[in-house]
């Protein structure tokens, strides 16, 4: 198991995992009968594509584009849609992760479909053998597929990963054995290459760099001042020159911020289901908040109708603080409430609600208030919140629930074409059939090892 801290003198190579169309491979695990056919998933409320299958990519089926638009494509080619569904892309991407965690110490969770890996130690000969058996166990142990481009930089490990994507069968590509290193960055266009946005994409092709090696070969002073990209564009050319950066990032730093924001399936007017989903979004972001051991400062709540229809139109956003930082769900939901209703207008059609938890700090530090008496009650609270945690980490999401929530929801969002969460409910687990000469087969083993005794 290679490691850049053991092999700390060998030149260095980092590979980047990429799972290809990750959504629609999750769902394809469960159901293989679409492998080979297109395949969509769609965005919130079914609106639009977000995902989609290289059979959906070369039906001509766009990124965003509206579902009532790909809708017919999809249908007269046999492929199928689905919506989105998070709980299960979540599970899988963990899946993935345990397994690349097999092959180096050093892991870098980038998304949920990327993760950098340290193969240093590794010849460039046998880096992509390794990347093959890696590619190949990720395969067997979750179905999912990875595309694997090993480099001696996070910024060109990016790029052979999207060669290895594109050009390669067995999807893996070490640059670093690549007969003409020149050729390969040459063909890269400047706007892939990782950190480059559009808009220095636009002033850099006015300036004649319009490839990843053109932008390797110029002058850092000029990438730095003239086109005013600072210390990060100074970086982003050391990278592409084979010069390490930008560490491996083995800690994640916790979020300064937990947003939680859902559009609502039909228009919602009555306060009663504002505060309903109000109450349902701050549930989600205090477990988020426990989750990575933070306590939040305050809550803000957004309200806001859709400004896409012809009719009257409202935006509002409080924020409160809390006396002293909390992390106890039934606290931040009455706080959540109290700011919804001084925001709220009757006679509008309301789109979307949203929650900010902000000011978050460990919650192995509590800074109470002068006037702050009550510790027990606030320890109290956040020993119910672990068991509450605890129960549905075991039993799935939403087991225990807050009152506040409402049990209907019915200003939930659409998802309608939502597959099953196969790997975190129990009653929604996969279903293995097997047809009659299977029990045949089964019943003559144990008729054998009876005859046998």
């Amino acid at each position: 198991m290679p490691s850049m801290r053991s092999e700390a003198k060998r030149p260095p190579a980092i590979a980047l995992a990429d799972c290809n169309n990750f959504y629609a491979s999750c769902e394809r695990v469960f159901r293989p009968h679409l492998e080979g056919k297109p395949v969509a998933v769609l965005s919130n409320n079914d609106g639009c594509v977000v995902a989609r299958s290289n059979e959906a990519k070369a039906l001509g089926i766009a990124m965003g584009e509206p579902f009532f638009k790909a809708r017919a494509l999809l249908e007269r080619a046999g492929g199928q849609f689905f919506s989105s569904n998070y709980a299960l892309y979540g599970d899988m991407s963990q899946r993935v992760m345990s397994a690349l965690a097999q092959f180096t110490p050093d892991l870098e969770i980038y998304s949920i479909d990327e993760a950098f890996l340290n193969l240093t130690g590794i010849p460039a000969g046998d880096a992509a053998d390794y990347a093959r058996r890696i590619r190949r166990v990720v395969k067997q142990w979750t179905g999912i597929p990875v595309s694997i481009g090993v480099a001696e930089t996070k910024t060109l490990a990016k790029i052979a990963n999207r060669i290895a994507k594109k050009q390669r069968p067995d999807g893996v590509f070490d640059l670093r054995a690549a007969p003409s290193r020149e050729e390969t960055l040459a063909s890269v266009a400047v706007e892939d290459v990782w950190g480059i946005g559009h808009r220095y994409a636009f002033r850099l092709r006015q300036r004649g760099v319009e490839t990843a090696l053109a932008l390797r070969d110029a002058d850092e002073r000029w990438i730095q001042k003239e086109m005013a990209m600072g210390i990060v564009g100074v970086r982003l050319v050391y990278e592409l020159r084979g010069i390490p950066c930008l560490p491996l990032d083995l800690c994640p730093s916790p979020k300064k911020e937990i947003v939680c924001s859902r559009s609502f399936g039909r228009p919602v007017e009555s306060l009663a289901e504002l505060k309903e989903a109000t109450a349902e979004y701050v549930s989600r972001a205090a477990e988020k908040l426990r989750r990575q051991g933070s306590l939040a400062g305050g809550v803000g709540v957004y309200l806001m109708t859709n400004p896409f229809k012809n009719e009257p139109q409202y935006y509002n956003s409080a924020y409160i603080p809390f006396p002293a930082p909390s992390n106890i769900t039934p606290e931040m939901i009455a706080y959540a409430l109290a700011a919804l209703e001084r925001m709220y207008r009757p006679g509008y059609r309301y789109k979307k609600t949203a929650v900010l938890l902000s000011g978050l700090v460990p919650d192995n530090v509590i800074q109470t208030s002068f006037f702050d008496e009550d510790d027990e009650s606030r320890m109290r609270g956040m020993r119910l919140m672990r068991t509450v945690d605890k129960i549905n980490a075991r039993l799935g999401g939403g087991a225990v629930k807050f009152g506040a929530a409402g049990i209907a929801q019915e200003w939930q969002m659409r998802r309608r074409h939502r597959s099953p969460a196969y790997t975190t409910r129990w009653d929604e687990l996969a279903v293995v059939k097997s047809g009659d000469g299977c029990f045949r087969r089964a019943a003559r083993k144990r008729k054998n090892k009876r005859e046998k005794r």
